[in-house]
């Protein structure tokens, strides 16, 4: 005889400590039923626009007034690169930069050196500078320095940290270089994010008798710890400006009287004997990859290339601006001693 099944059946009513229940029918009711409209943007307090609507009834109540576009609706904030807050730091490292920062007076808030440094005449006056500025010295070990520093970077024992870097504005650097009478020589960086090329580029800014480099505020590379040690100090001798838009930028250079070089190894001028060398000059360089934007080479009054091997394809953006910086460095000499 066979046993009775114990499984309800369909529409049968089950007892249990809550009292009689529905076995089946219904429960999934609200889960077939269609989803409400989705709510606007503004109307979801996670959503950024909810934020930025939140944040406006708030100024509203306090007193303030809404601005407000064409289209009636709250202005989208710019987007800019984020300012560092006041406690944040940057750390110079290697003997002649941190050196070459000492003397060039720029502010720093600890000098950190490695036990049993080996010392030499650098890292005499380093300590000397330091003390007499009234900088806190830091003795730490090697893996402390290594870890401050960057395991990448070669401190050689001596970091210092100094605060973000005060850019300048492109046009008052420029009006600054001719009110001192001097001939205007500049290089500017299109899309270029190694700070080893930037820092290069201000050595050899230096090194050519160049007065300042420009980099735009997006898609490049800032003056970073990196940059200075590559720059081996010279950054604290050559001002670094930063654009807001490289293109409207070299546009008001042109309006005062400056030239515009672009350099791309397809440049319809050489750079051998170049007549530009003696006027004012802006030398724009572009990344290795990608060579100069769209927009630039068409602001450019002329595109400039460097006669190289056919068999290299192409130089590394920091020696492109090596070799026409000096090549306008020599011309410029050449016409002074005529």
């Amino acid at each position: 005889m066979k046993s009775a099944s114990n499984k309800p059946r369909a529409g049968a009513v089950r007892k249990g400590r809550k009292g009689p229940q529905v076995a089946s029918g219904g429960q999934g009711r609200q889960a077939l039923e269609g989803r409400k409209p989705t709510p606007k943007a503004e109307d979801r307090p996670y959503h950024p626009a909810g934020k930025r609507k939140a944040a406006a009834e708030r100024f509203e109540a306090a007193g303030g007034k809404k601005k407000t576009t064409r289209d009636g609706e709250a202005p989208r904030p710019q987007q800019q690169r984020k300012a560092k807050s006041s406690d944040e730091t940057e750390v110079v490292t290697g003997r002649n930069s941190v050196l070459e920062a000492l003397r060039a007076r720029i502010p720093a808030t600890a000098l950190y050196m490695a036990t049993r440094i080996e010392y030499d005449d650098r890292v005499k006056e380093v300590l000397s500078l330091a003390t007499g500025r009234g900088i806190p010295i830091l003795e730490v070990m090697r893996p402390e320095l290594d870890r401050l520093a960057g395991f990448d970077s070669v401190h050689q024992g001596l970091a210092l940290k100094v605060p973000p870097y005060d850019y300048a504005h492109p046009l008052e650097l420029l009006d600054k270089i001719t009110a001192s009478g001097r001939m205007p020589l500049l290089v500017a960086l299109d899309g270029i994010t190694d700070p080893r090329n930037l820092g290069a580029i201000i050595r050899s800014v230096a090194a050519f008798g160049g007065h300042g480099v420009i980099v735009p505020q997006r898609r490049s590379v800032g003056l970073t710890a990196s940059a200075w040690k590559t720059s081996a100090g010279a950054a604290a001798r050559t001002p670094v400006a930063m654009a807001t838009n490289l293109t409207q930028t070299i546009k008001a250079y042109k309006e005062r009287g400056v030239f515009v070089l672009g350099l791309d190894g397809d440049g319809d001028v050489s750079l051998p004997n170049l007549a530009l060398a003696k006027e004012p000059v802006l030398i724009v360089v572009g990344s290795e990859g990608k060579g100069l934007s769209r927009l630039v080479t068409e602001n450019c009054d002329a595109v400039v290339s460097i006669p190289i091997s056919s068999s290299t394809e192409s130089l590394n953006a920091g020696i492109a601006a090596s070799v026409t910086l000096y090549e306008i460095s020599k011309l410029r000499a050449a016409a002074k001693k005529k």
